[in-house]
């Protein structure tokens, strides 16, 4: 983290301070959790002095952008990604339209997404996908499927970053924070229909392809396509469940009535 932080060049206020971390949270470089340097090793970076340094700080905690704990560092806040408030992710949780509805949404956003990251990706930004897809690759050698799920948000996430667009970033971290909170308890149902993983391994190196090249029309196709075939591959993987609990079921109830050649006595 030492790199991301930049000398103070002109008052050297604590209001420039505040508008260096604003700019680094809203971009996505620091994110929730992260945890900044240490008051004197962040003055040095800023080459402010301590007292203008815990002035931004105070500043950014009393507005919930930092957090500061005895002992523990300041650390950015949970804020990010959190669109969505508790009571609305509970409704959604709640409803299986919402399901539909969340899936059509990141259709058209993940291509909106996908069409600025072949437009704007920088060097670095390529970099880190060609390591996300790495471990993509590896997760599906090894066929854990939590691993495989994880990797995907991962992978959706950098595209987003990709896209350098601030709402973008934090509407598709809202998604995505919807999943890994569990509300979407069906997220991993996708990878038990047959031949799944490798479809969304092909649709995911396509997208990446399609980025890396700087394929605009081929970037929005590739990632509409894939948030297609999730869907769709949900919308099967819920109806084949559904099929063996009814086939379950049906088996349980003639059993416990004694009726398992049904056929053969009424003939």
């Amino acid at each position: 983290m030492s790199d991301i932080f930049s000398r103070i060049e002109h008052s050297r206020t604590a209001d420039e301070v505040v508008q260096q971390i604003e700019s680094l949270i809203l971009e996505g470089v620091l994110r929730t959790g992260d945890r900044l340097p240490g008051e004197r090793e962040l003055a040095r970076q800023f080459d402010v002095s301590r007292p203008i340094l815990r002035d931004a700080l105070k500043a950014l905690e009393g507005r919930g952008l930092l957090t500061t704990k005895a002992g523990g560092g300041t650390h950015v806040a949970d804020i990010i990604g959190q669109l969505f408030a508790k009571p609305v992710a509970d409704l959604i949780s709640m409803h299986r339209k919402a399901v539909a509805d969340y899936l059509e949404y990141r259709r058209e956003i993940e291509g909106i997404a996908a069409e600025y990251a072949a437009r704007r990706a920088t060097p670095e930004d390529l970099a880190l996908l060609d390591r996300i897809m790495a471990r993509m690759d590896e997760a599906h050698r090894t066929g854990d499927f939590d691993d495989e799920a994880e990797i995907d948000v991962e992978f959706h996430q950098a595209i987003c970053e990709c896209a350098h667009n601030i709402l973008l970033l934090h509407t598709l971290r809202s998604c995505y924070r919807l999943l890994s909170e569990g509300v979407f308890q069906n997220r991993l149902l996708v990878f038990t229909v047959p031949g799944a993983r490798e479809a969304l391994l092909a649709q995911h190196k396509a997208i990446h392809a399609a980025v890396k090249a700087g394929d605009p029309a081929g970037a929005r196709q590739a990632a509409m396509d894939h948030m297609t075939y999730v869907e769709r591959s949900m919308t099967e993987a819920e109806r084949s469940g559904d099929w063996q609990r009814v086939s379950r079921l049906r088996l349980r109830q003639r059993l416990e009535a004694g009726d398992t050649e049904p056929a053969r006595r009424r003939s």
